[in-house]
């Protein structure tokens, strides 16, 4: 058994770095596909059917659980995926399988709210409200589903999202830092003043950016808070497992890199975040 990993390409690794060190001894298996990346552009039918091929291909390979590190499936396609497909699929396969995104970890993290919570609607004023910037690719901002549910669970935080086109295609392609260091200082210039200031904190919506995270923290104000979808993902799948000890995650320390786009060594900025090379194979 091993837990899997699905992005559309390297943006995802920065999760499954985090989970890789919240579990040292499970087994996972990532899947990259590069082949269609990036899904930011993309129609909600296209990103719900490469999604369920991705999930499908990583239960084929062993796994029960398959993590989302990919904002833009996760919004889009996994309640889609979770409600009608599924049920059918585990019917079929005849055992226990799931799907689980990074969208619910970082909204309970940006609320500080389990995501069961609602707000009592009573239309008390607010006296001070939380301004919170997201950063996402544009079928994320077209989702709304920050602002959704976080509006759901908290009335006084303020959800503006800012859709960051071909950012996500730059980091995937390995651009230079000096032009993704102009491209993420416009965007961040471009939300304050869509707000009228910055942002009093910030989610970094799509998994790719947090390969750059410094080049944010560079372009937001001093001290401006991160709110890390590594970290919250890792914590939300270790409660997870506790409460369903029927999905194994293995024990033997795998880790297998698959792509369905050309297998090999991927590019420096990939190296620089992982900490040593790192090599794809084909799946």
């Amino acid at each position: 058994m091993a837990i899997g990993v699905f992005d559309s390409g390297i943006g995802g690794l920065t999760v499954h770095h985090r989970l890789v060190e919240r579990f040292p001894t499970a087994d996972f298996l990532y899947l990259a596909d590069q082949a269609n990346a990036p899904y930011g552009g993309k129609s909600g039918e296209e990103i719900v059917d490469l999604t369920r091929a991705g999930c499908v291909r990583l239960f084929e390979q062993g796994c029960d659980v398959v993590v989302l590190a990919c904002n833009t499936a996760a919004s889009v396609a996994l309640r889609r995926l979770q409600q009608t497909w599924l049920p059918g699929y585990r019917r079929e396969a005849g055992r226990s399988v799931n799907i689980l995104g990074i969208v619910v970890p970082t909204i309970e993290a940006a609320t500080g709210l389990p995501w069961e919570h609602e707000a009592d609607r009573r239309g008390d004023k607010v006296e001070k409200l939380d301004v919170l910037g997201v950063f996402s690719t544009p079928a994320t901002a077209r989702s709304r589903v920050y602002e959704i549910e976080i509006d759901k669970r908290r009335q006084d935080v303020a959800v503006f999202s800012e859709p960051c086109p071909d950012l996500a295609r730059m980091i995937e392609t390995g651009a230079p830092r000096m032009e993704l260091t102009t491209v993420i200082a416009g965007h961040v210039k471009a939300l304050a003043i869509r707000i009228g200031r910055h942002p009093d904190r910030a989610i970094l919506g799509c998994t790719h950016y947090e390969i750059v995270a410094d080049l944010f923290r560079a372009a937001l104000p001093p001290g401006t808070p991160l709110i890390r979808q590594p970290e919250a993902t890792a914590e939300a799948l270790a409660r997870y497992l506790t409460r369903h000890p029927e999905f194994d995650p293995g024990s033997s320390s795998r880790r297998l890199f698959l792509t369905t786009g050309q297998p090999g060594a991927q590019h420096g900025l990939v190296e620089a975040f992982w900490g040593e090379p790192l090599s794809f194979q084909s799946a």
